[in-house]
C-alpha cells in the first residue's frame, strides 16, 4: 500500500459506531420539529491521551455549523444530544481531538500519585505547552482550558425533520361529491374541527374521464348519471392541474383550505400518476404512455383487478425528464393553492429515485409539506420509500387482528422508527376488512381504539362511524354500492362519532399517545385482551383492548415492577371518566365485546 498523498500524518482518533444514521449514511434519519436527535459513538486513539469531543450540526438553509459537547460514558462511547425545531435537512458530523493539556495534566497526577520525585523534565514540558517560564506542580494541575490538537472528524449524516402532523394527527377521508362540494364540506369545518381531527383527506378532485367509465359497483358500463371513479383522471375540462366542475371552482377550493387552517385541520388530496383515455396528456404527450406492439395503450391492472378506465404512465419514456417535470409542477400548483399534505396513490409502483427528487424539490422551498405513501406492499420497499422521503406510509394494520398479529406489527415498526411513521387508517374506500363485515359495532369500537392508541397517525374513511360492513360479495373487500362509483348522501352523525371525539380528546391531551416508540406490552393471561403501556417522562397510559367482538373476556393487566410506578395509584379511564385503584402486579380486567379502557394513571 503506498503512503498516504496528505503533508500531514493521517488523523490518529477513530471515530466509528456514529449514530443515529440510516444505511451507511445513505439516507436520512426522521424527526419532527421540537424533538431532539440522540448522538452517539465509538471515539478513541492509541497512547493514553485525554480526548474531547463534540457533535457540530446545521440547521436547513444554514452555513454556519453549530457545535455542542459529547461527553464520554464508558468504554470509549461518547453520547450527547441537539434540538432541531423547524423543518427541513439539519446536517451533523462528530468531531474529536486529542487535549494537549488534559494530556498533560492526567499524566502528571499519575506521577504525583506514585510519588515520583523528579517531575522536572515533565514540569520543563509543561511550561512549554503552557507558555510559562517556569511552572509548579500545584500550577501545572490547576484547571486550564483544553489545547486541541490532531483532529478528526467523521463523515456527514442528515436528519430530515418534519413538522409535527408527520408524527401525530387524526384523519378523516370524505368524497367531496357526496357532502355538497367544497362548500358543503367547508360548512362542516367545526364539526370536524370539534370531533378532534388534524386533516380532512379528499380522494382526486380532478375531472373525471368519460371514456371507458365505470358504472355501480365496478361494472363495466356506467349509467347515464353515473359520475365515474375520481381516479381515472382527466377529461375536456383538464387534468391534474384542473378541479371537477361539479366539486366547485378553484377558488372555492382556497377558501375550503384557508378555512381549514382556521380551525386546525389541514386538506390533504389524493396525488394520483394515472389518467382517463381522455386526459389531455395523451394527445399532448403520447410518448408519455405506455403501448403495445399494435400501437394501443396498455390500460391499468393489478390482476384481477382490472382499470379499463386507467392508463399509468411511462416511467421509461425518451421524455422521461418531461414527464417528471410535469408531475413536480402539479404538486408545487396544489401547494400554492394551499395544500401542504398529499395522499399518494400506490408510489410503490413508480421509480424510486423519482420519489426522492420529487420530494427534494418539492420540499427545498416548502419544508412543511408532506408526503402519505399508499404502500401496501413488500417491507423492503414500505421502509425505501420512507428513506426517499415520505413522511409516513399506510400500514398493515386492517388485516391485523389477532393479538400476535399486531405485537408483530407494532415490533416492525419499532424495527423501521428512524425511516418509517406508521398512519393506521382503520378502512379504506378499497379496504372492509371480514373483521369489521362479520363483527358489528364491537368490531369497529375495538379497531378503532387500536388504531388510536398504538398508533400516533391514524384514519377513519366515512361511513366507519356509521357501522358500514356490507361487502360487494362474500370474500370481497370492496364495499357494496361503494362509494368510488356513485355518490352518496353523506351526513356527519354516525353513533361512533362520540367514541371518536373521546378517543381524539384522549390522544391531544396525553403526549404518551403521540409516540410509536413508547410502548411495552402487557400480560394479560387472556389471548382475546390486549393490554400496552405508553408513557412519556410525564404522562402514562395503559391500554386494554377485548379483541373479541362477540364475547365479554375477563382476565389481567400485569404491570411489572420495572415500569417504575408506585405499588398503587390511580386512574382514570380516558372514554369514560371511571376511576380505579391500580397496584402493579395482576390487576383484574372484564371488557364486553369490542371494548377497552385507556386508563391515564393519575
Amino acid at each position: 500500500m503506498p503512503l498516504p498523498k496528505t503533508m500531514s500524518p493521517p488523523p490518529r482518533i477513530q471515530i466509528l459506531e456514529v449514530m443515529p444514521q440510516v444505511d451507511c449514511g445513505r439516507y436520512p434519519v426522521k424527526r419532527v420539529a421540537g424533538e431532539r436527535v440522540d448522538v452517539h459513538a465509538r471515539i478513541f486513539r492509541d497512547g493514553h491521551e485525554a480526548l474531547g469531543a463534540a457533535v457540530r450540526y446545521r440547521p436547513p438553509g444554514a452555513s454556519r455549523w453549530l457545535e455542542l459537547p459529547l461527553q464520554p460514558v464508558g468504554n470509549d462511547h461518547w453520547s450527547g444530544s441537539f434540538a432541531v425545531d423547524r423543518p427541513g435537512t439539519w446536517s451533523f458530523r462528530i468531531e474529536a481531538w486529542t487535549d494537549r493539556v488534559a494530556s498533560f495534566q492526567d499524566e502528571l497526577r499519575r506521577k504525583v500519585e506514585a510519588k515520583q520525585e523528579d517531575l522536572s523534565g515533565e514540569l520543563a514540558e509543561g511550561a512549554v505547552l503552557l507558555g510559562r517560564s517556569s511552572l509548579t506542580v500545584e500550577e501545572a494541575l490547576s484547571p486550564r482550558r483544553g489545547d486541541p490538537a490532531g483532529p478528526a472528524s467523521s463523515e456527514v449524516f442528515e436528519v430530515d425533520v418534519d413538522r409535527e402532523l408527520a408524527r401525530f394527527g387524526s384523519w378523516y377521508e370524505l368524497f367531496p361529491r357526496s357532502w355538497g362540494g367544497f362548500d358543503g364540506v367547508r360548512k362542516l369545518l367545526p364539526d370536524f374541527a370539534e370531533l378532534g381531527f388534524d386533516v380532512v383527506y379528499l380522494p382526486p378532485v380532478h375531472p373525471i374521464g368519460v371514456s371507458n367509465r365505470k358504472g355501480r359497483n365496478n361494472t363495466l358500463v356506467a349509467a347515464a348519471g353515473d359520475p365515474g371513479s375520481p381516479w381515472a383522471i382527466g377529461n375536456a375540462d383538464g387534468g391534474h392541474e384542473a378541479i371537477d366542475p361539479g366539486l366547485g371552482t378553484v377558488a372555492q377550493f382556497e377558501r375550503l383550505c384557508a378555512e381549514a387552517r382556521k380551525h386546525g385541520i389541514e386538506i390533504a388530496i389524493d396525488f394520483a400518476i394515472q389518467c382517463s383515455p381522455d386526459h389531455p396528456w395523451l394527445k399532448q404527450h403520447p410518448e408519455w404512455f405506455n403501448r403495445r406492439p399494435d400501437g394501443t395503450l396498455k390500460y391499468a391492472e393489478n390482476p384481477p383487478k382490472r382499470y379499463q378506465d386507467i392508463y399509468n404512465v411511462n416511467f421509461d419514456s425518451d421524455d422521461w425528464k418531461g414527464l417528471w417535470s410535469a408531475l413536480r409542477d402539479v404538486v408545487l400548483l396544489w401547494v400554492e393553492r394551499g395544500v401542504t399534505v398529499f395522499r399518494v396513490d400506490n408510489p410503490h409502483t413508480k421509480p424510486v429515485a423519482f420519489w426522492q427528487w420529487l420530494i427534494d424539490e418539492v420540499r427545498r422551498d416548502h419544508p412543511d409539506v408532506i408526503f402519505l405513501a399508499e404502500a401496501f406492499t413488500r417491507p423492503a420497499m414500505m421502509t425505501t420509500l420512507g428513506k426517499a422521503g415520505f413522511a409516513q406510509s399506510y400500514t398493515y394494520f386492517t388485516w391485523k387482528n389477532t393479538r400476535w398479529e399486531l405485537l408483530e406489527l407494532v415490533g416492525q415498526w419499532l424495527d423501521w422508527k428512524e425511516i418509517y411513521r406508521p398512519n393506521a387508517f382503520v378502512n379504506t374506500p378499497d379496504i372492509l376488512h371480514e373483521y369489521l363485515q362479520h363483527g358489528g359495532p364491537p368490531a369497529f369500537e375495538a379497531r378503532l381504539v387500536l388504531a388510536g392508541t398504538l398508533c400516533p397517525t391514524y384514519g377513519i374513511y366515512s361511513g366507519f362511524e356509521r357501522y358500514e360492513n356490507v361487502p360487494v360479495r362474500e370474500g370481497s373487500e370492496e364495499y357494496l354500492d361503494s362509494e368510488k362509483y356513485e355518490i352518496k348522501q353523506r351526513r356527519l352523525d354516525g353513533p361512533l362519532l362520540p367514541l371518536v371525539k373521546a378517543l381524539n380528546t384522549a390522544r391531544r391531551e396525553n403526549p404518551a399517545l403521540q409516540r410509536v416508540d413508547n410502548i411495552t406490552f402487557l400480560e394479560t393471561e387472556n389471548e382475546q385482551l390486549l393490554g400496552y403501556l405508553k408513557r412519556t417522562e410525564a404522562n402514562d397510559v395503559i391500554v386494554v383492548v377485548n379483541l373479541d367482538p362477540a364475547a365479554t373476556q375477563r382476565g389481567v393487566c400485569i404491570l411489572p415492577v420495572g415500569t417504575g410506578l408506585p405499588p398503587a395509584y390511580r386512574v382514570r379511564d380516558l372514554l369514560t371518566d371511571a376511576e380505579w385503584t391500580w397496584h402493579i402486579g395482576r390487576n383484574y380486567v372484564e371488557l364486553p365485546p369490542g371494548k377497552s379502557h385507556v386508563l391515564r394513571v393519575l
